[in-house]
């Protein structure tokens, strides 16, 4: 007959799935023997996964250069309204009584025609509110500083300015990800 001091009140191999683990708290399985997961960073650098970022990023491209289009004719709008009195209409009749599809007028010209530069305001502005939930999100995701945010923000108010705030924010967002990896979340 065996001892069962030496081999467990079963006489079973104490390195099998049924006996207790080394602290004597419960049974041990295959998985105890991996070694645990090296230690988390404490504060990660990122808020999101590399597909919400990268997608997050795709879209503040899309509309910053949508922002941009459209503040640049917002402005040859202003400058043909304010500077040369002239408006952009569509449809309607002229002055000198001539059918109108699209063209140049002086301002109030043209009977029953559309003034085609309000419409590009309004259009600019909602391309814009588009823009800055694009930027804010792509801000949060980055876990940047406010400061990064405003510049974002400016982006799209300034002519030109979006063009190139834009492929400064791609470029951060790229050389970010890459050199820190491990502070990209996972789930």
């Amino acid at each position: 007959m065996t001892d069962s001091s030496t081999t467990g009140s079963t006489g079973a191999d104490p390195r099998s799935a049924g006996t207790a683990d080394a602290a004597g708290t419960g049974p041990r399985s295959a998985a105890d023997d991996i070694p645990p997961a090296p230690p988390r960073p404490k504060q990660r650098r990122f808020a999101g996964t590399a597909a919400q970022i990268q997608g997050s990023l795709t879209f503040y491209k899309f509309f910053a250069f949508a922002t941009g289009i459209m503040l640049l004719i917002l402005v040859a709008k202003m400058i043909m309204d304010y500077g040369f009195g002239y408006e952009l209409y569509a449809g309607g009749t002229t002055a000198a009584g001539a059918e109108n599809a699209l063209g140049f007028y002086p301002k109030e010209s043209v009977v029953d025609g559309t003034g085609i530069s309000y419409w590009t305001a309004v259009v600019h502005g909602w391309i814009y509110v588009i823009y800055i939930i694009a930027g804010f999100r792509l801000w949060y995701l980055m876990n940047w500083k406010i400061g990064r945010l405003i510049t974002i923000v400016l982006g799209g108010v300034v002519p030109f300015l979006s063009f190139v705030v834009e492929r400064k924010i791609a470029r951060e967002v790229r050389l970010d990800m890459e050199s820190n990896p491990e502070a990209v979340r996972r789930y």
